[in-house]
């Protein structure tokens, strides 16, 4: 039996929230806790990251904090997205620019109500092999709501895909077997991310339960199965963002409707391997959390590490709460035991 796995390198994580100001001081020290060497930053901030010098502004106050990460950053989509605004991006080196759907999930209020308009964006991100990251789920409204959401707008991916074969696409956080199956048709172009907390739950684990709410939401038994088998299958197409999004108590609490996310960051290695090893794939765990994402987005150069990650299989608490007073978040399965432990190895002693 496996109860000791030294990771090839230290986790890779295609899919970090951090957040700002007080909340990103708390959040941020516990990417390398988690197992994290190399974060791709979202830019839903309020207001939004729309222009490169903003990108770059927060890329250095996320470095203040730790500056043994890699963050990789993107810009958010919008009217200020231009072809000339990637191209100074790509410039600039940042990766990637996020597309939120308007007003799906946290900050996505200056997203996106159509897409043909970006087509050009769309053109010039496809010269300058930037990535495009797609919320991949069209706004509740007639006969869309959040358990179909996602498989509604699997049509409108697998055009961009058909209009921009060269771009580089990825499809975040999937949450059902439709979506699975819709990556695995596209071209080599086209991956996806797949969280932690999506190979846990379904829609009985959210339903009347805030602190598992998240959009996508988790969805049904058969659909937490398919992403099990893509995220074991070690197939490139398939690689991790824990989509942790840390929300204050307060947020996901309240009576007008708690806050989307998750927060994972603290544990995330140890979360993936416990479902791997659920399903007896703890063989497959390296390649998810540190090959396939490097892989995809050929990532050029990354800080040296004098760490390495070994996860344990120990009984490990997850604690009730990070932090204190009004940042205070509460940790995916708080008070819970894994059977899992990250520990990080300075590889100098």
């Amino acid at each position: 039996m496996t109860d000791t796995i030294t990771l090839s390198r230290p986790v890779a994580d295609f899919h970090v929230h951090v957040r700002d100001g007080d909340m990103m001081k708390l959040v941020v020290p516990t990417i390398k806790s988690g197992g994290v060497s190399l974060a791709y930053i979202m830019p839903n901030l309020v207001p939004p990251l729309t222009c490169v010098s903003d990108v770059l502004a927060y890329k250095s106050r996320l470095e203040a904090i730790d500056p043994t990460i890699t963050y990789l950053m993107t810009l958010y989509l919008s009217p200020a997205i231009t072809p000339q605004v990637i191209h100074d991006a790509a410039k600039a080196g940042i990766t990637g620019v996020k597309c939120y759907p308007a007003g799906v999930t946290t900050n996505s209020e200056h997203g996106v109500a159509s897409y043909a308009p970006y087509y050009p964006t769309f053109a010039a991100m496809e010269q300058h092999d930037m990535v495009l990251n797609l919320h991949g789920e069209c706004p509740s409204g007639n006969h869309v709501h959040v358990l179909n959401a996602e498989q509604e707008f699997l049509p409108t991916l697998k055009d961009i895909h058909t209009r921009f074969p060269k771009l580089r696409i990825v499809l975040e956080h999937c949450t059902s077997a439709a979506a699975i199956q819709a990556v695995k048709d596209c071209g080599p172009t086209v991956a996806a991310t797949i969280t932690a907390h999506h190979l846990f739950l379904t829609i009985d684990n959210w339903a009347g339960n805030a602190f598992n709410y998240c959009k996508p939401v988790a969805k049904f038994p058969t659909d937490r199965q398919a992403l099990l088998e893509a995220a074991t299958s070690a197939s490139a197409k398939f690689f991790f963002g824990s989509d942790s999004a840390p929300h204050p108590i307060a947020n996901k609490e309240k009576g007008n409707g708690a806050a989307a996310g998750v927060f994972t960051q603290t544990h995330v290695a140890a979360y993936v391997a416990e479902a791997f090893d659920q399903v007896g794939k703890l063989d497959r765990l390296n390649g998810f959390l540190c090959e396939f994402g490097r892989q995809f987005y050929n990532v050029p150069q990354e800080k040296p590490t004098n760490w390495t990650v070994v996860l344990k299989k120990q009984q490990n608490v997850v604690p009730a709460l990070l932090g204190q007073g009004p940042c205070a978040v509460a940790p995916f399965k708080a008070g819970e035991t894994l059977n899992w432990k990250v520990e990080i190895v300075d590889m100098a002693t």
